[in-house]
């Protein structure tokens, strides 16, 4: 199967600035138009070991990156997002072009696939079992996420849990890993061997960048897994590595406050997430070193 890694540079471009290309991301392909030099360099740094899916026309999600016509070509330059030829989101910054393209994929996924139940959430996995880490912005989750695909984890998503609600298996959506401000150097300083994206400053969720996904984890995009941990991490400057357990009932009401269509789904939603919580051990997690949060992790996959 082709990889955007086995296109050369030109092809690269032509296919972005003519019918589109036509990126598998798990259970999902986007077909994303561009002809605008950061967006092709990123897609050819953070995605080259991607499959191709068959350039016929069919995508679920159909993006565009372009630039509005006018003086803004020229006067602190935007780029704008079309989805299906229309804007759903206001022009950004020239700089912030990449950082967008992944922002807005994200938005696709969380308001369009409701064959699952979706999770505001980052999902890792090892020997077949998934742990589940709800978490708001500034938690750490894609911080340790990110440590743990690079020490033996699978990468399943660091930003969207799909739960398929046929069978309450989780679906991957491996993509790169969105980093914010102090993160970024963090991981720089403890993966030196991986590949960042530059940072963008001035967002408005401060710098980010994004780390590529471990290429194993690619590999294995359509192997589901069985959720087994619920972990609601939280980063604390100065503390030990401590995890508690936490109520079932509690974990049910706290990742239901994570979920981007739960009250949409219904009756059909609360029975996922009532199997999903009696299936998994559920814990609070609060730590400040990484190699403490690797060191629990590993523990907690011990085999029961």
């Amino acid at each position: 199967m082709l990889t955007v890694g086995q296109l050369t540079a030109p092809q690269l471009r032509q296919r972005m600035a003519g019918d589109g290309l036509y990126l598998r991301t798990g259970a999902f392909v986007t077909c994303l138009r561009s002809n605008i030099p950061q967006v092709v360099r990123a897609i050819a740094l953070m995605y080259p070991d991607y499959p191709l899916a068959n350039d016929d026309g069919y995508a679920d999600f159909h993006l565009r990156m372009v630039r509005p016509f006018g003086w803004r070509r020229w006067f602190r330059p935007q780029v704008q997002l079309l989805y299906d030829g229309q804007p759903p989101f206001k022009p950004l910054p020239l700089a912030q072009a990449y950082p967008m393209f992944e922002w807005g994929l994200n938005w696709c996924v969380a308001s369009r696939a409701h064959n699952y139940l979706l999770l505001h959430a980052a999902v890792v996995e090892r020997n077949g079992r998934a742990a589940i880490l709800p978490a708001p912005p500034g938690s750490g989750k894609s911080t340790l996420c990110a440590a743990l695909v690079h020490r033996g984890w699978r990468l399943l998503s660091d930003e969207l849990t799909l739960l398929r609600l046929s069978d309450g298996l989780i679906m991957p959506m491996p993509r790169p890993i969105s980093l914010k401000n102090g993160s970024i150097e963090l991981l720089r300083a403890i993966l030196p061997s991986s590949t960042f994206t530059p940072v963008v400053r001035d967002t408005s969720k401060g710098a980010v960048a994004h780390l590529r996904a471990p290429a194993d984890s690619i590999a294995r995009h359509n192997e589901p897994a069985r959720p087994a941990w619920i972990v609601f991490p939280r980063y604390e400057a100065g503390r030990p590595a401590t995890l508690e357990a936490l109520p079932k009932a509690r974990a049910h009401l706290e990742v239901a406050e994570n979920s981007f269509n739960y009250s949409l789904l219904a009756a059909a939603g609360f029975e996922a997430l009532a199997q999903l919580i009696a299936h998994s051990d559920c814990y609070r997690f609060t730590y400040s070193r990484t190699d403490d949060a690797l060191a629990t992790f590993n523990a907690l996959e011990a085999p029961p």
